[in-house]
């Protein structure tokens, strides 16, 4: 279930209860930049890989490439028995922010969110059928959940993808990790 909580940053402290009003969610995301919506989902095979990912939603991607010119989309499928679970999880969960609008569906599975913005953290547990979109420059990260299982699209206007400028600030580990059954 979508989820929005927020926290003070300083502490870690929840400022305001989670709330599972899509609705509410998208409307209070919306006060910060942050674009929320719920996309039809469609099932995929217990082996669908990358590609098989990105075939399934090709409609959806093409229309969001047309609207907003990408010129990267990949797709990442994390499941509870990967061997690089832990070290996936570590990478995403350092604050950082991007050159790029960093935008995720989710296809399956969950992830959390962590965006920071004056003094409050806002943690977004997406589900599937969550597209999030996070524009350039906005502190945030990612935690996979343990163990992560989920499935994403990215889209990128960089070439490159997926390129973090870390802050250094250690407010990821201040605030309430997300941990989701398996």
């Amino acid at each position: 279930m979508t989820t929005l909580t927020v926290y003070r940053s300083a502490d870690g402290s929840i400022a305001r209860q989670a709330t599972s009003d899509i609705n509410k969610i998208a409307s209070e995301l919306r006060m910060i930049d942050i674009l929320m919506e719920r996309w039809p989902v469609r099932a995929l095979t217990k082996d669908a890989d990358s590609k098989a990912v990105l075939n399934t939603y090709a409609a959806e991607i093409d229309k969001l490439n047309k609207q907003y010119n990408f010129v990267t989309v990949d797709a990442i499928r994390l499941m509870p028995n990967a061997p690089n679970a832990k070290e996936m999880r570590e990478k995403f969960l350092s604050e950082h922010t991007h050159d790029d609008d960093e935008i995720r569906f989710f296809v399956e599975g969950s992830g959390a969110f962590y965006i920071r913005k004056d003094g409050l953290v806002y943690r977004i547990v997406c589900t599937q059928g969550d597209l999030i979109s996070v524009p350039r420059g906005t502190k945030h990260w990612f935690d996979t959940g343990a163990p992560p299982y989920f499935a994403v699209v990215r889209f990128f206007t960089n070439p490159k993808g997926w390129e973090a400028v870390f802050t250094g600030d250690d407010v990821a580990r201040r605030v309430p990790y997300y941990e989701q059954a398996a």
